[in-house]
């Protein structure tokens, strides 16, 4: 019992030498998106900010591809040093529902903070006779099956919002899936898809000119970055569809080195000048702590996971 409790306190001891000795090195920061990508734009933006209060510069390093496994994947198998920062985002959460993985999304990272949020945009193309989120679910309940909404992808956010839609709302609506984002925009403004659940970055230019028509955000609440804009919840309660950018870190990482990295992302993230810039890219900073955040993943796996089951989605 003593040797047992004397290697406990020595492990202890050290512990918290090296938590605080940390950092004496620059922090790789991995983003499994590509450069200029907006969860990239956010992830520079606290990579710039953190070194003031960690004294060490924060890396940025984009491992994109692979619907993001790729970054995952480097991350999870990272030194629990420390040393490793990981900016996580929607797939994040259904990943292990679409292919096999060799990580586990749960056990295998240590949540930090929720840094922002985005919603999606419900647009359609002009020629649909519906402005609003009840008169298309009117339309859409007198003409089962008519009208086509495009996605990214099996699977995809934009795809994973309208099948929440399509459930809430008991509407009947056919999926055309794409091989991007970009592709099915095009078939939309071309008319040849009728609404979209759409990234507000990819689709607000179109809006602005006149070329699509939005008919709601799909946050619970109004977005700070479009406020004249309903929300979809507002006619369809209990609606909520967001994108969402996290900081975690390997799942070993130190408790103590994760609570600093919290408390120094929320002071970023409630800065004003850094809540004008999220806003400006259609985002808004959240911040809350490492068990909120930890929830927040959890219960987001459960809802989309519970949505993928429920439709038989399956990646293409």
């Amino acid at each position: 019992m003593k040797r047992f409790f004397l290697a406990f306190l020595i492990g202890f001891i050290c512990v918290k030498a090296e938590a605080q000795s940390w950092p004496s090195k620059p922090l790789r920061y991995i983003v499994p998106y590509p450069p200029g990508a907006f969860n990239d734009t956010l992830a520079r933006t606290l990579a710039a900010e953190l070194p003031r209060t960690l004294g060490q510069p924060v890396v940025v390093e984009n491992r994109p591809g692979g619907n993001t496994l790729i970054g995952t994947e480097a991350a999870a198998k990272s030194p629990a040093d420390g040393y490793t920062l990981f900016g996580a985002a929607l797939p994040f959460s259904v990943v292990q529902s679409l292919y096999k993985t060799s990580f586990d999304v749960t056990k295998d990272f240590a949540p930090i903070v929720l840094a922002g949020i985005t919603p999606n945009l419900l647009v359609a193309n002009p020629s649909m006779p519906f402005d609003n989120v009840k008169d298309l679910i009117a339309y859409a309940k007198a003409n089962p099956g008519k009208l086509t909404f495009g996605s990214s992808g099996s699977g995809a956010a934009s795809h994973l919002s309208a099948e929440l839609f399509k459930s809430l709302a008991g509407v009947d609506m056919l999926h055309v899936p794409y091989k991007g984002t970009g592709q099915a925009v095009t078939d939309l403004l071309a008319g040849q898809i009728d609404l979209m659940f759409a990234p507000a970055q990819t689709v607000m230019q179109h809006v602005q000119a006149g070329r699509l028509k939005a008919l709601a955000v799909t946050s619970a609440r109004r977005s700070a970055t479009m406020p004249e804009l309903p929300a979809a919840a507002e006619a369809l309660p209990g609606y909520e569809a967001i994108g969402w950018f996290g900081l975690l870190a390997p799942a070993a990482t130190p408790r103590a080195v994760v609570a600093k990295i919290s408390a120094d992302a929320n002071r970023v993230l409630a800065d004003p000048e850094v809540k004008q810039k999220t806003v400006a890219l259609g985002a808004e900073t959240s911040g809350n702590t490492p068990e909120q955040f930890a929830k927040f993943i959890r219960d987001d796996q459960a809802k989309w996971s519970g949505i993928m089951r429920a439709k038989g989605i399956a990646p293409e």
